[in-house]
């Protein structure tokens, strides 16, 4: 087991295990409204909302999910908003009362919502009033009681005049469809003293990621699982009362939940929310705030050195800039600390650990690995043939053991028992990825066992976006591959047969303009190429990885 060879490069500040207080994700909030009640928890679009705001708007979504909609402990409730108050307020009200929250990307359609909502049985869901028209199939299905619709535009300062997506700006609409309450109706006096009883045991979220299988999977985590990351990142990043936290990483996602929202509330701090990434907008609000702290991807600081409106702007209050989900270009990096001194700490994760596993110690950041296994995991490489331990240096398949691992996927025993190993008495989460480490313990990625595009940090599973594709009438057979791309390191490419009686009157910009309709934005195919077939093996599967291959080869010529 390699769980000491890293020891020596641990941080000497920090303690190699966590004792953690017997309490709940909510208290956070609680705890922090009680000793700082007066200070900006969120800034939105020039809006301050304050401590104990919060905890009180908090408090009466929880009061109107239990009294009116008869939320109980154990229940689920989908929470589809953008990074904003009403995603922070939604996302403690919930966990306040014992139920479980349900993240989902705003980018969904209806399709994945309808799964979504069928798979957990949620009951409610709260939704932004620009994506409510994604759930009229849930509400004329009955999988739904209740809809809630919050609108942006709400937290909104009259004074700010700054540009705001229209998304974000559009005023309130009038609700239609039937099981629908505005979020205006659920803010009303509660009595706080009459809080639920949950344990750090108890369940607190499901959050969904796909697979080979094509049905996106529910992690199930508890409270502890949770506060376990919350902690460590707390501690890890430096991240203090004084901290302000450039919140760009989407909440829904377990990046954006833990390092730009969950650590901020956990700390005292103050979180300036930019729900939708701007490169010149995020330039503006480090130096306006003096922001400390900002958890993101790649992409994000690329975008933002690339920003002609952002060379003159003071980023010198940036202390800690932390990321993961894709690796960063050392070039990237090295202009990065050149611009504003600060190291990018390079972390990894998975929704299946609510978020990291492995980072770079704050005293010793390699470029393009994944750092050490944090507070109290193990990790290891093995054999993803033989299951047996690998020494230093050689390739295999990364496994990680630690209490921030998810309980299992919901419903599915199927996908734990092969998602699931023993080794020394300990239960290891295989993550699918090829890697190694070295002497000192550090980890490095390779590539991955599963067939798993990385585009932008988001997660997209060909088996998923196929399954989607062969929907369409014009397509006989198709393969979904990866293809390199500057700016997003990988982006999504469909390699398309077309049938007879469409080979004339189907365009690579129809299958684009479909897909639009039918998935989340990050998971349509950038690329479409018609071809005459597709390679095929001996047992007549198709042979994606051929494809593949030639794809990166080709681009890379």
């Amino acid at each position: 087991m390699v769980q000491n060879l890293h020891i020596k490069h641990w941080p000497n500040h920090l303690p190699k295990s966590l004792e953690m207080p017997q309490k709940t994700v909510f208290e956070n909030l609680v705890n922090s409204s009680e000793r700082f009640p007066e200070k900006p928890a969120v800034v939105f679009y020039g809006t301050q909302v304050l401590y104990r705001e919060l905890l009180k708007q908090t408090e009466q979504l929880a009061n109107h999910l239990k009294n009116e909609c008869l939320i109980k402990k154990g229940d689920r409730v989908i929470i589809d908003l953008q990074s904003s108050p009403q995603f922070i307020i939604s996302y403690y009200a919930v966990l306040s009362i014992g139920a479980l929250v349900i993240p989902i990307s705003p980018m969904n359609v209806r399709d994945e919502i309808n799964h979504y909502c069928s798979d957990s049985g949620a009951r409610i869901a709260i939704v932004s009033q620009d994506v409510m028209h994604e759930f009229t199939g849930v509400i004329e299905q009955g999988l739904v009681d209740q809809v809630i619709v919050a609108t942006y535009s709400d937290f909104i300062s009259k004074n700010f005049s700054g540009e705001v997506p229209i998304n974000i700006s559009a005023p309130k609409m009038k609700l239609k469809l039937s099981k629908t309450i505005s979020w205006a109706e659920t803010q009303r006096k509660v009595d706080s003293s009459k809080r639920a009883q949950v344990a750090p045991s108890d369940l607190a979220a499901i959050l969904y990621t796909s697979g080979t299988t094509g049905r996106p999977k529910g992690c199930v985590h508890t409270h502890e699982t949770i506060l376990r990351n919350i902690e460590g990142a707390l501690l890890w990043e430096g991240v203090s009362p004084s901290s302000v936290l450039l919140s760009t990483a989407p909440f829904f996602h377990v990046t954006g939940m833990q390092h730009s929202m969950n650590v901020g509330i956990a700390a005292g701090s103050s979180l300036v929310i930019l729900p939708r990434w701007d490169a010149k907008i995020a330039g503006e609000l480090i130096e306006r705030y003096r922001c400390t702290h900002w958890a993101n991807v790649p992409t994000m600081v690329v975008d933002l050195l690339a920003e002609p409106t952002v060379e003159t702007k003071d980023l010198s209050s940036l202390q800690n800039i932390f990321g993961g989900g894709a690796s960063m270009p050392e070039a990237v990096a090295q202009k990065l600390f050149d611009r504003c001194g600060v190291k990018y700490m390079e972390g990894y994760g998975m929704t299946e650990a609510i978020s990291q596993t492995h980072i770079n110690p704050p005293q010793e950041l390699r470029k393009q690995c994944l750092g050490i296994p944090t507070f109290d995991t193990i990790s290891t490489v093995i054999d993803p043939d033989t299951l047996c331990e690998l020494p230093p240096n050689e390739t295999g398949e990364i496994v990680v053991s630690g209490p921030q691992v998810m309980l299992g996927y919901w419903d599915r025993e199927d996908a734990n028992k092969e998602s699931f190993l023993n080794i020394e008495n300990n239960r290891f989460f295989r993550t699918g990825d090829l890697g190694r480490y070295d002497e000192d313990g550090f980890f490095y990625i390779s590539d991955r066992i599963k067939r798993m595009i990385n585009a932008s940090g988001f997660k997209v599973w060909p088996a998923e976006v196929e399954a989607t594709l062969y929907k369409h009438p014009a397509i006989k057979e198709l393969a979904i591959i990866s293809s390199p791309d500057l700016r997003r390191g990988e982006t999504v490419k469909a390699m398309i047969v077309l049938k007879n009686a469409f080979q004339s009157n189907v365009s690579e910009e129809d299958i684009i303009t479909w897909s639009r309709e039918q998935m989340a934005s990050y998971k349509i195919p950038r690329l479409v190429e018609f071809v005459k077939d597709l390679p095929r093996s001996g047992s007549g599967k198709i042979q994606w990885r051929l494809l593949q291959e030639a794809e990166w080869q080709n681009q890379s010529q």
